[in-house]
Order: structure tokens, then sequence, then C-alpha cells
């Protein structure tokens, strides 16, 4: 029996397995823990999303649809091999599936066929949506296989798991077949291999860019340099006041989330107007 990671655990976790995570709207409160308790967990579940895009993709994941309300995961794993946090907390991503394999995958032995749907599978997984059409034809570039064998490895390492763990969609749930496109026995290999070497990677730090100057921005202002604002907003979690996230037009959202970011740090209290200058740009990429 596990309790879940914190938010905080989770994000340091994945980063020192080295991957690349931003931070997607208010995530760390945005969960389904209403319907239902999460936790103890015993497992990671890997899914695909059926969709292509990056950016649609992690929108579909961080709020739902009709009938099936977001989060759907706590994390997206795009095929850029990026981490988009979009929930913490209980999700809806595994739904009911098989006692019998639930079973298995604590006490850390090979999976039962799946054949029933009589477990509710979100409060006892971790879940992660890979970016994917799920055909079998839509390609699983290296960097996402990759990020699937760190973020698994990652949650496992944490937990002191076995790579039995880490399971797919399809070998929970009856009629499910994500993820589409690779071995999940495959993945689990590659999962053993990366936790028998201890070793963590060094996580490369993203570079800053430069400060476009005090005129980019404001009412009127069009540019990338906005949205270049208002993603590092999203990745540091300063981002409420976006309904549909960052864009190249400055609002009135981005004014609010940029003060909201000056006056949780001391030196740029005094002058939280909502307009980033250089020491708000040099503190958001620090």
């Amino acid at each position: 029996m596990a309790a879940p990671m914190t938010a905080t655990q989770l994000v340091t976790a994945l980063k020192e397995e080295g991957l690349v995570v931003e931070h997607v709207g208010d995530w760390r409160t945005h969960n389904r823990n209403h319907k239902g308790p999460w936790g103890p967990v015993h497992g990671v579940m890997i899914h695909h999303t059926v969709t292509s895009g990056e950016t649609k993709t992690v929108r579909l994941c961080q709020h739902g649809y009709p009938g099936l309300p977001g989060p759907l995961c706590h994390g997206v794993i795009a095929k850029s091999g990026t981490i988009h946090l979009v929930g913490y907390g209980r999700t809806n991503h595994a739904g009911l599936g098989d006692d019998d394999v639930l079973e298995a995958v604590v006490g850390e032995r090979a999976l039962p066929p799946d054949n029933e749907s009589n477990t509710d599978g979100n409060r006892y997984f971790y879940g992660f949506e890979c970016e994917n059409l799920g055909d079998g034809e839509d390609p699983w570039p290296e960097a996402q296989l990759d990020s699937i064998e760190r973020a698994c490895a990652a949650i496992c390492r944490h937990h002191d798991w076995e790579p039995g763990a880490a399971i797919g969609h399809l070998e929970w749930q009856p009629g499910k077949i994500d993820p589409r496109g690779f071995s999940m026995d495959t993945m689990r290999e590659r999962i053993g291999t990366r936790l028998d070497n201890q070793t963590k990677p060094p996580v490369k730090p993203k570079p800053r860019p430069p400060f476009p100057g005090r005129a980019a921005f404001g009412p009127g202002k069009n540019n990338v340099h906005i949205k270049r604002l208002g993603e590092q907003l999203v990745r540091k979690g300063y981002a409420r006041h976006y309904r549909l996230g960052p864009s190249r037009t400055w609002g009135e959202a981005d004014r609010r989330n940029v003060q909201a970011f000056q006056r949780a740090h001391p030196q740029l209290r005094a002058d939280a107007d909502g307009y980033p200058g250089p020491l708000t740009w040099h503190l958001l990429w620090s």
C-alpha cells in the first residue's frame, strides 16, 4: 500500500529522471476527488489519446469532453517527449477494470487476462495519456517512448516498485486497445533496465530568451513575445486567469497573471503592475 506522491514530489521525480515538465494551468488542484478517493496507489497506467497535435491534445486531456470531464490523466506525454502536467489527484483515465489484474500488480506477478470491469482504476493508478492516433500506423517517436520509460521509472523508483507496476490500459479494461503501436512487455523491459541504473541524468535547463523590451507588452500589442511570456507563466503555475491559454495578443489575463507572479516575489512586489520588466523576465526563467 502506497500513499500518492505529493504534487511537488511528482514534479521532482520526473525532473530527476531527466524529463522536461510543463505545468498546465492550476494542475495541482485540478482533479475529480469529489467522485471518490485517490489512493492507495499501486501502479501507473499508459494510454493513447486518439488525437494529433500537442496543444490540442493537452487541452483535451486538461478539460475532457461531454460525458467525460477532465482531467483525463495526470500528465500528457507529447510526441516531442515533453510531459504536460494537467491534473493531480483522482483523474478520469483508468475507469473500471479487472480486480485480478490489480491483485497481480500489487503482488508483482504476471498479469492475467483482463476479463472483468469491477474495480475503480482511477483510485489506484497514476495515468499518462500519450499523443498518438492509436491506429497502429501513427509513429511513436523515440523521444516519446523514452519519456514514457522515464516517467514510469520515476514513479516506480519513488515507490520502490518493480517494472510490472507499469501497465497499459488494454491490460486493465476489457475492450481497450491502448497503447497501440508498441509493446508494454518491451516497455517494461526498458523500465527495468533504467531502474537497474541508479544514476539519474542531469536535467538540461531551457535557455532564457532575451528580454524584448517593455514596449512589447500592453494593450493592443500582438507578438510572439507575449505568447512566450504566457507559456512560461503556465509552466511556473501562474495561469489561473487564462481561459483558453496564452496567445500572441496581450490581454487583461496576461497582466493579471504577471501581477500574481510579481506579487509572489519580494523583489517585484513594490512595482507589481502586471507589466514585465527585465527583472520579472529574468526571474520567470530562473
